[in-house]
Parts: C-alpha cells; sequence; structure tokens
C-alpha cells in the first residue's frame, strides 16, 4: 500500500515552447526538471501541449508531428526512473477515439495516466475543435505517491461543464491545471476570477501553471499562480518572465494548504502592455531565425516606440533605423528622428526618396495627364519607402519591422505595399493614444529584461508635436481624421464591443463622425488582410480575434 505524503512540492516549470520544436521543448523540460529537483520537488506540472508548443493549429494533422511528439513524451516519462519528480506534462496524442489535446502524468520510468480536453474552446483566438476531438469522458483522479491529483486542461476549468466538480466527487485532493491563456489586458485578474469560481464549486485548491513566450500574434505571459480551498492567492508566479518555481503544500485533515511559494507583483496596466509588445517582437524575431531588423524612423510617435521595442527586446546591434526624408519632411522630424536613434544607440541611415519618388511620378506623367495631383502622389513617398526598406531586407537579411498603430489600421489610414511593408508589427493592437501612453511611460522606466538604456529614448517633441504622415505641406492626422481620442473611443467601442451607432452616439459622439468611422473601418478589411501579424494586446485583435467579410455591405442605420 501506497504511504500517503503529508506534505507534496509542486513545481510550475512557466517555460516558452516553440511551436514544432520538439527536441527543443524535450531539452527545456528535462533542464526545468533537473532544477525542480534541485529545488527538492515532488513533481512538475508543465503547461498545455507543452511538447508540441501551442497552438500547434494544423500540424497536428500531420502524423509524423503527433508520432514525434508521443515519442518525445514515452523518453521524458522514461527520465523518471530516476526516482526524481513525476512529470505532468502536455502533448497531443491520437487515440482509438480521435487525436486529443492530452496530457501523459509520469513517474517511476513510466508514464501512470493519460488524460484528455473535454471542452476544446472555439471562439476567439482558439478554434480547437477544428484538429482536436474531445476527450470521451471525464476520467478520475490520478493516484500520484498516495495523493489523488486531478488534472483538467484548460478550458476544462473556464466553462461551466462542471469538470472540477466531477473530478472532487471522485475523490480528488488538488487540481493541477496546464493552460495556454494567451495575454489580453487585465487578463491575470479574469483568470483569478474564473478559478475562484471553481474553488467555490469543488472546495479544492487549484494550482494554474500557464505558458510563457510569444507564437505570432499571440502572446503567453506566465503569472502562473494557485488558489487555496479558502478562495485565496497561495501563490503569485512572475508576468512575461521564465520561472521554475516551487510550493509546499500540507496536508490538514482532508485538505491541502499552501505553505510556502512565490509572491510575485504584477505590472500595472502601460507596464504589462509595454512587455508583452517586447516580448512578442523578441520571440517572433528570435524564434523565425532573423538576425537582425530594420525599420523606417520618420520622427513621429509610432516608428518611436516601436525602435524603443527593438532595442528593448533585441538590443541596439540589432536595430537599422532609416530616415527617408522627401520635400514635405520637416527639419523637426529630422532631427527627432535622429535624436531617437541616438538615445537608443542604434545605427541610423539616411536614404533620400526624392529621386525614385520623382522618377515614379515620370514614369506616370503620360497616363496621368490631366489629372488632379493627391493621394496617388502622395501614396508614392510611401511606397517608394516601403521598397527601401524591403531592399534592405532582402540584402542584409533583416526584418523589416512595420509601425502603424490600431487607430490606423482601423480605418485604413495606411499605405498597401507603403508603410504596411513589413514581417511584424509590434504595436498592431494599440490604439494611438495608448501609443502616446506607453511611450511616456518607458520614458520613465526601463521594463525588466530590456536590452535598451535608461532614460529619455523617445525625444519629448515626437510626443508633443502633432502626428502628420508628412506626405504634402503642413498635413496632421487630423486633417482626415476625427482627434485621436475620439476616433480611438468610437473604435473601441466598434471593434471590443461590438456597439451599435445609437448606443456609441449615446456616449456623446457626433452621428456623422460615427457613421463615417465606422464606414471606414468595414472598407478597410481588404488591407488588414495583407497586413504583417503583430502583437495581441486588446481582447479583439484584426486577425484571430475579429473575422469580418471583405464583400460586407452592411451598415447600422438604426
Amino acid at each position: 500500500m501506497t504511504k500517503k505524503l503529508d506534505i507534496l512540492r509542486i513545481a510550475v516549470a512557466q517555460l516558452n515552447p516553440t511551436v514544432g520544436d520538439i527536441a527543443g521543448n524535450l531539452a527545456k523540460a528535462r533542464e526545468a526538471r533537473a532544477d525542480a529537483a534541485r529545488q527538492g520537488a515532488d513533481l512538475v506540472l508543465y503547461t498545455e501541449l507543452f511538447l508540441a508548443g501551442y497552438p500547434p493549429e494544423d500540424l497536428v494533422l500531420k502524423p509524423a508531428f503527433l508520432k514525434a511528439c508521443e515519442k518525445a513524451a514515452q523518453d521524458f516519462a522514461a527520465d523518471t526512473a530516476d526516482g526524481g519528480p513525476g512529470v505532468i506534462i502536455g502533448t497531443p496524442l491520437k487515440r482509438k477515439s480521435g487525436t486529443h489535446n492530452s496530457i501523459v502524468f509520469a513517474d517511476g520510468g513510466k508514464i501512470i495516466a493519460e488524460r484528455y480536453k473535454l471542452d476544446l474552446p472555439n471562439y476567439g483566438e482558439f478554434d480547437e475543435k477544428r484538429v482536436f476531438q474531445a476527450g470521451p469522458e471525464i476520467q478520475g483522479p490520478v493516484n500520484f505517491r498516495g495523493v489523488r491529483i486531478g488534472v483538467p486542461i484548460c478550458e476544462d476549468i473556464w466553462g461551466d461543464v462542471g469538470i472540477c466538480e466531477t473530478l472532487a466527487e471522485s475523490g480528488a485532493e488538488i487540481l493541477l491545471v496546464p493552460n495556454g491563456s494567451p495575454y489580453y489586458r487585465a487578463k491575470i485578474d479574469v483568470r483569478h476570477q474564473v478559478v475562484i469560481r471553481q474553488v467555490i464549486e469543488c472546495g479544492l485548491p487549484i494550482i494554474y501553471a500557464n505558458q510563457l513566450g510569444g507564437q505570432d500574434e499571440l502572446i503567453f505571459d506566465g503569472a502562473s499562480f494557485a488558489i487555496g480551498a479558502d478562495k485565496t492567492l497561495a501563490f503569485q508566479m512572475s508576468q512575461f518572465e521564465d520561472a521554475v518555481d516551487v510550493s509546499t503544500w500540507n496536508r490538514q485533515g482532508d485538505h491541502w494548504v499552501c505553505s510556502e511559494g512565490p509572491m510575485s507583483k504584477i505590472p500595472e496596466r502601460e507596464e504589462a502592455d509595454y512587455r508583452a509588445c517586447m516580448l512578442g517582437l523578441r520571440d517572433y524575431v528570435n524564434k523565425n531565425g532573423f538576425k537582425n531588423v530594420v525599420l523606417g524612423l520618420s520622427g513621429g510617435i509610432d516608428s518611436a516606440i516601436c525602435a524603443a521595442l527593438a532595442v528593448d527586446a533585441l538590443g541596439e546591434e540589432r536595430l537599422r533605423a532609416v530616415m527617408m526624408p522627401y520635400r514635405y519632411t520637416s527639419k523637426d522630424s529630422l532631427k527627432d528622428a535622429e535624436d531617437c536613434a541616438r538615445a537608443l544607440g542604434c545605427r541610423y541611415d539616411i536614404v533620400p526618396i526624392f529621386e525614385p519618388v520623382e522618377g515614379f511620378l515620370h514614369a506616370l506623367t503620360q497616363l496621368f495627364e490631366g489629372t488632379k495631383e493627391g493621394i496617388t502622389e502622395e501614396n508614392l513617398q510611401s511606397r517608394a519607402r516601403g521598397t527601401i526598406l524591403m531592399a534592405i531586407s532582402n540584402k542584409f537579411g533583416s526584418m523589416v519591422v512595420t509601425t502603424g498603430n490600431k487607430s490606423e489600421m482601423s480605418v485604413g489610414y495606411a499605405t498597401l505595399y507603403g508603410d504596411m511593408n513589413g514581417g511584424f508589427n509590434p504595436i498592431k493592437d494599440l490604439y494611438k493614444m495608448q501609443v502616446y501612453a506607453l511611450s511616456r511611460w518607458r520614458n520613465s522606466h526601463v521594463p525588466p529584461g530590456a536590452l535598451g538604456p535608461l532614460g529619455e529614448v523617445i525625444p519629448k517633441n515626437i510626443i508633443d508635436k502633432a502626428p502628420s504622415a508628412e506626405l504634402r505641406e503642413n498635413q496632421t492626422d487630423q486633417d482626415s481624421l476625427p482627434p485621436y481620442p475620439v476616433l480611438d473611443d468610437i473604435l473601441e467601442c466598434l471593434v471590443e464591443n461590438e456597439m451599435g451607432v445609437d448606443d456609441i452616439v449615446a456616449r456623446g459622439h457626433d452621428r456623422a463622425t460615427v457613421t463615417r468611422v465606422e464606414h471606414l473601418l468595414y472598407i478597410a478589411e481588404y488591407k488588414r488582410r495583407q497586413a504583417a501579424p503583430g502583437v495581441k494586446i486588446t481582447r479583439k485583435n484584426f486577425g484571430r480575434d475579429r473575422r469580418y467579410p471583405i464583400t460586407n455591405r452592411f451598415r447600422d442605420r438604426g
């Protein structure tokens, strides 16, 4: 008969896997287990689908991928023959009942249990029903060294399907939950409330292990935690940082109580958003094998914050900033761009675009004869800049960082094959006023893990001056758009909250302005479909979360 433990030391491995890098993910898992063993852990909990990387999307449809993942799980299970910690690790498994989002529970050199995810999410950024089948039934707790442990997987605790309560009724003493929960603003509070609700339902402590790292648009922020049976926070791990932390649980009668564990401070709003953008850019560049990046530094706020993010994420030596002036580029912009590059310490080049733009105009003279000069000619400037950046990218292997914010992407205030060129956009899901807020925050703070310098890295004049694309004389953004505080509020109502025009007008907005912004939002869909991916910050980003048809005649007219 197995002797019951009275003390259980559980390590949470909050790590940064890479989708498809099964060997690399297994190596990370082994290193974390060795670390946990040194800390005296009995059991190590990894995150959802860790061996595959999350989300693996249609990779799961490849038999060779599934076979490699299962082989890695078996090899890792064999490692536990050394008498060290047991492991709970996520992997896809193909069984007679289908292909499942699963965990393997291993101890003593073998797999002692498998568990399959039951509640497959199919909303927002998730579409697991496309590639997985739900587990056939709720499987009971696993007996680990005399402790009965329930292992629901991520969405299994988010819905109201009673999985946690059923596990408690079948004898579970504690629940360990592997998760792949992407970041959006204030998501930690949401997770805490979800877990507290389940603790109230089942009466058991719940440990919530969350993945870390960037995967295309998604950012996994870690911030793993536990809620005790008394509904209080038992421990809180750091956000945006790798960690292998051990918590100590003591048996007190029929209950387990956490007596020791980390209690990390969680970043406030601006810091969290900035660090999410930084992590997303770093992982996209590094995981896709780019040695460095290049961006157009215009002297405006968007390119300045993108430059700061690039230096913070990658280091000054990996950013090349290029100013591409034309006849409408102001002296202020030239100075501001140079001051920004100098403050960041990155390489700074000036490539004038007068000759290529004039060349385009000359080539088109006959075709354009008799027409009025306007947006077409303005866009030639942007497209010349885009071509130059892509040429630098091709020549030196640098990824182009795109610098358009969500306000611009929403209403189409961006040029296809011009300033929309690039591989990744760290501020794609930040509205203009959020860009200003994060710029001010960065000038006063250096986030943990940042490689950039202390002090003001975005010159004050860039923050204070009126934003302008500088495509014609004395142009400002507000010539074409409502003031950004007004525009951003209308867009947040339309995009994040799906509010009707009448409800937005009731907030105090002009009806004609609201209907115009709604129209611009719809007709810019074709541009967004061709835009670079970018970091998800809000509840509803363009791409994964908000999927509207390009051809769309609906307008809300009450």
